[in-house]
């Protein structure tokens, strides 16, 4: 897979993790390798065939992968000749991550394992403008309160393993929870960790939003827009082209995946999609201008007309299209959720209107209930298995 994370602002390098194991490169290849093969695990043969490590490399990184209990056996294959392969796979429930997402109203805190699923979640209201130490203690409950979730969720099921490594979590600190992605509307600095002036927000320039969770938590912490963390997780699970996902909610942006890899742009501010302005004597929008987007189709939603919100949608995404010559289109958020065959067909009729004959694909985002939370959490995963440009640590 291109490296989908892999960003224009900042050079990465950080691997967040605190096992020791996790530091090398190689090591990394070898994980990406048993996560993607799922419960059907992999042989150790058919490792050094596909990372190009010698057996010999792979026999010693594995056996420090079980050592650290990140990888255990997962049966024997039969084979063509000799004695049967053993293979291993992942054991997702070794480490954690946590995503949060600060959205203007709400607040999402979701525990996820290697895998990538879920293991708690909790939503909790939120107002982004009660001052940033407010909600930064608000974020730091829920991190504390999601982990103890998770504690509790797997004793219910008696996962044993998955109570072992939770309870580790909450037992020695930071413990098997690799680190805390976090992601807010923007704009923003991904590679220092700063909100700039937040859309609607403006109170939040320059606090060191991503620094002082760390402190507050005890753990590595990275920030990035909601719209890259969401893409992100959109873009590990799909194939490596090139895409744009829009999410509209409470507010309208967009995540860009091009050649594979997520475009933050130099300052992270790529994807400001809903502050085009199409209309120069429009409404004025939260930003400043006038007849943006984002102004024109929530206004649209707030009267109860979403064919028109569609039609804007479909509007700016055309603009991305014929700008960017993408593969495809993928719509998100809540508004999108609940009026979802609506959009996509308003949105993808405009588009095909407009791409003269490009076919470019509209449809709706598929992944998990919490898209955002979610794909923070990856901002946190994505190093652990070698996906690390772009995606620096505090």
């Amino acid at each position: 897979m291109a490296d989908v994370n892999r960003g224009n602002a900042g050079s990465g390098g950080h691997a967040g993790a605190n096992l020791p194991v996790l530091r090398g490169h190689n090591a990394a290849l070898v994980l990406d390798l048993l996560r993607t093969a799922g419960e059907g695990g992999i042989s150790r043969l058919e490792l050094a065939e596909r990372t190009g490590l010698t057996p010999q490399a792979v026999s010693k990184i594995t056996a420090r992968l079980r050592t650290e209990g990140l990888a255990a056996e997962a049966g024997r294959r039969a084979s063509t000749g000799g004695k049967p392969r053993t293979v291993l796979r992942l054991v997702p429930a070794a480490a954690h991550a946590v995503g949060l997402h600060l959205d203007r109203d709400e607040l999402t805190a979701v525990l996820v394992d290697l895998a990538g699923l879920p293991v708690a979640v909790r939503r909790v209201p939120l107002d982004l403008g009660a001052g940033a130490e407010r909600v930064v203690e608000a974020a730091a409950e829920q991190v504390e309160a999601v982990r103890a979730e998770g504690v509790r969720a797997a004793a219910v099921r008696g996962d044993g393993v998955r109570v072992e490594a939770v309870r580790g979590a909450r037992d020695q600190g930071a413990g098997e929870v690799l680190g805390v992605g976090v992601a807010m509307p923007g704009p923003l600095d991904h590679a220092t960790g700063v909100p700039q002036r937040v859309t609607g927000f403006p109170q939040w320039a320059g606090f060191p939003l991503r620094d002082v969770l760390a402190a507050r938590l005890g753990l590595p912490v990275v920030l990035d827009k909601d719209t890259n963390a969401a893409t992100l997780g959109l873009a590990l699970r799909g194939p490596g082209d090139s895409f744009a996902y829009l999410h509209l909610g409470t507010g309208l942006g967009a995540g860009l995946v091009l050649g594979g890899a997520l475009h933050r742009g130099e300052r992270t501010g790529a994807g400001e999609f809903g502050h085009q302005v199409i209309q120069l004597d429009g409404p004025v929008c939260d930003c400043g201008n006038r007849g943006c987007i984002e102004a024109l189709c929530l206004a649209a939603v707030a009267r109860g007309d979403l064919t028109e919100a569609a039609r804007v949608l479909g509007e700016g995404a055309a603009n991305l299209v014929g700008l960017l010559d993408i593969d495809r289109v993928l719509l998100g958020g809540r508004t999108i959720a609940a009026n979802e065959e609506r959009f996509v067909r308003g949105v993808g009729a405009v588009v095909a209107e407009r791409a003269r004959g490009a076919g470019v694909p509209v449809s709706a985002a598929e992944g998990g209930a919490h898209p955002v939370a979610e794909g923070a959490a990856q901002l946190v995963l994505a190093p652990v298995f070698g996906h690390r440009r772009g995606s620096e640590l505090g």
